[in-house]
């Protein structure tokens, strides 16, 4: 019997093993965090234990919040694909998530350190 899994997964194709839902379940919730913890730290730019220019502050915790967006947005992307692929014995898709991830942070990295050396200049 095949079970239409929550949240839209394929609704043709064989249950696959419980290992397989369970690891792309897990990926999927590691992305939740790593988006949780992007908006935990658009936060904390704006606290006062932060010195950073206004505007940079709030350039650094908009693109912060940007990043947590795309992050939710390719965690499900990649759950819905993986679980399509493992139900209907299709290849894993491609992922380019952490690439992306890493190319914002370092991105985020250069602007929060711009901002402290122009608040460190006044």
């Amino acid at each position: 019997m095949t079970r239409r899994p929550i949240g839209g997964g394929a609704a043709d194709g064989e249950e696959p093993d419980l290992r397989f839902t369970l690891a792309n379940e897990r990926t999927f919730l590691a992305w939740v965090r790593t988006s949780l913890a992007l908006v935990a730290g658009a936060i904390a730019v704006h606290t006062p234990a932060v010195d950073l220019d206004h505007r940079v502050e709030t350039a650094v915790s908009l693109c912060l919040l940007a990043a947590a967006g795309l992050s939710i947005g390719q965690a499900w992307w990649r759950w819905r694909a993986t679980d399509r692929a493992l139900r209907t014995g299709q290849p894993l898709p491609g992922f380019g998530g952490p690439l992306l991830m890493a190319a914002v942070v370092a991105i985020l990295i250069l602007g929060a350190t711009v901002g402290v050396v122009v608040a460190a200049m006044r």
